[in-house]
């Protein structure tokens, strides 16, 4: 019997083949991300409402987690700026930003989500991503990116800015631009605008000076450490903080926290009301993750598996939500920084992990003066990469339908709030998946000379005969389009007398639900009675199964054929 173990662990696949050059691999991989995830972890806990040092507990214990029951080798899992832009979203009107209460809300948001990734998995349910089409993430992730660009305004001018959209931001503004703070609006501009600058140029010109391909590309990726290194030192040696520069302040060091939800009246009114927000976030970080590791694996032809991705990603967040973190998911930056240097096990983010640990330990106190615009600045720089106005373009071009799912999905998630918008682009979806579906599209088929294959009369110069009606029905047969095809067959025979015989080419139909079959028999008796017979040609064997467990082929007045050249073959052939 096979061992079950390596399907739930799968560390134990990997971890007993571990070999010294996989260490030394990991181990560069880790400190380059480490430098990497210090100054994010940071940022993503300022943009999620949480204290600082809860952005370094997020990264800790939850990649130990990933490592253990994740499958992929290079993903870095850790904050990430979807995710906590939609964990400042849904505890906005339950507590007070890094209030005790917030924080005991985000743990129990936190491990929420975890505990229904885990489920998700346990249950093989990682198809239900499949509803958040790329339209509805693309639009999702714009308008995300843009929210978080303006939310993080009032760091960046040191201004008093309120609100959850980008009208209640916008007209927030307008009402403060005036008390807007020169020492931090110099900081917070200058620092992102050589965060800018270095993801383009800093590498080259590290190069153009002599230095190595991987010295140059370590330096380069530590770029936000150096910018907040040297904000740090400003603020601290001209006393800014005096002059009312908001700073990081006393961060504690030491161990992340055990954490457990207070078992009291209010737990079970927190649970419903953010049940819904904890299983957004879920299948936003899953498809994020997901999305990403498998791109990562494909280019050295590793795979990962969808399901024991959420068990992974379900640990991870279990562990941030006990140790006092907030929601995680795969980062896009961290994780193909961590490919680019060579991570070959999921051990990288464990070693990351010790990384981390040593810089709680050792450099909070050095966090004292950091000033927040400079954080709030390096939100900007990497969010900002998320908003792609060309996709608007692209599927604007390609289909209408799937570009009003990403426009709406756009500006409700800019107007009227981040649940609304995605929840709305989710529906918008299946709604005009619906619409198009229940339009199929039919084609009347003919032969191409010399060949025994069948296309589309109105694109191709075709054969037909005038007795036989070939139709080919580009569509699984459901519910919301069996009434169509009936009324397709019945136009197409009241329109032509001298038919005698009607051809379903079904080799685009995969499926044909109760209703569908309830169409097809009315049809077959319709037909019947107008003298003219219903067959059937390259019926799929699944569908053909589901055929012969119901009456349905006892009444049909023709045959099921292989082929439809068969088909048209047999039914014209002259008489013996």
């Amino acid at each position: 019997m096979k061992n079950p173990l390596p399907h739930w662990l799968p560390i134990l696949r990997w971890a007993p083949q571990y070999r010294a050059e996989h260490l030394a691999a990991d181990g560069v991989a880790a400190a380059v991300v480490t430098l990497m995830l210090i100054p994010q972890s940071l940022a993503y806990a300022l943009l999620a409402g949480m204290p600082a040092q809860t952005g370094l507990y997020a990264s800790m214990l939850p990649l130990v987690a990933y490592a253990i029951f994740g499958t992929s080798n290079t993903l870095a899992v850790g904050p990430a700026a979807i995710t906590s832009i939609m964990t400042a979203s849904a505890l906005g009107t339950m507590a007070l930003a890094g209030s005790v209460g917030y924080v005991a809300a985000v743990a129990l948001l936190t491990l929420m989500s975890g505990i229904m990734l885990f489920l998700m998995g346990a249950l093989r349910l990682g198809v239900i991503a499949n509803f958040l089409s790329h339209p509805v993430i693309s639009g999702f992730v714009s308008a995300s990116g843009l929210l978080i660009a303006a939310s993080q305004l009032k760091h960046l001018l040191g201004i008093p800015l309120q609100g959850q959209t980008l009208p209640q931001l916008a007209t927030s503004l307008g009402q403060h631009i005036g008390q807007w703070q020169g020492p931090a609006a110099a900081i917070g501009l200058l620092t992102l605008v050589f965060l800018v600058w270095a993801r383009h140029s800093f590498k080259p010109r590290l190069r153009a000076l002599g230095l190595r391909p991987m010295a140059a590309d370590v330096i380069a990726k530590a770029a936000p450490v150096l910018a907040l290194a040297v904000a740090t030192l400003i603020a601290w040696g001209l006393r800014l903080e005096d002059g009312g520069l908001r700073v990081v302040g006393a961060v504690p060091g030491g161990l992340p926290p055990l954490t457990l939800p207070t078992l009291n009246t209010n737990l079970w009114p927190q649970v419903q009301q953010l049940a819904t927000a904890a299983l957004l976030i879920s299948l936003v970080g899953f498809v994020e993750s997901v999305s990403l590791g498998q791109s990562l694996a494909a280019k050295r032809r590793e795979r990962i598996e969808p399901d024991a991705e959420l068990r992974g990603l379900g640990a991870a967040n279990i562990a941030a939500g006990l140790t006092g973190g907030f929601p995680v998911t795969g980062g896009f930056s961290r994780s193909v920084v961590n490919f680019d240097a060579g991570a070959r096990t999921p051990a990288a983010g464990i070693y990351t992990a010790i990384g981390l640990l040593l810089a709680a330990l050792l450099l909070t106190p050095a966090l004292y003066h950091l000033p927040q615009t400079a954080l709030a600045a390096t939100i900007v720089a990497s969010v900002l990469t998320l908003v792609d106005v060309h996709a608007f373009g692209r599927t604007w071009r390609y289909a209408r339908t799937d570009f009003t799912a990403l426009a709406l999905t756009f500006v409700l998630t800019l107007t009227v709030g981040i649940e609304a918008g995605l929840m709305a682009g989710v529906g918008v979806s299946l709604l005009l998946h619906l619409w198009r579906t229940s339009r199929p599209h039919i084609a009347t088929v003919g032969r191409v000379p010399g060949t025994e294959h069948y296309r589309n009369v109105l694109r191709h110069t075709v054969e037909t005969h005038p007795g036989v009606l070939g139709l080919r029905v580009d569509e699984s047969l459901y519910f919301a389009n069996a009434r169509p095809l009936e009324d397709h067959i019945a136009a197409e025979v009241a329109a032509h007398p001298d038919i005698e015989h009607v051809v379903l080419q079904c080799s685009a139909v995969n499926a044909i639900d109760a209703s569908a079959l309830e169409s097809l028999e009315a049809i077959t008796l319709r037909l019947k009675d107008a003298g003219v017979k219903l067959h059937l040609s390259e019926v799929k064997g699944p569908v053909m199964d589901r055929l012969e467990r119901s009456d349905f082929l006892q009444h049909l007045t023709g045959r099921v054929f292989l082929t439809h050249h068969q088909a048209v073959t047999a039914l014209t052939q002259p008489p013996h």
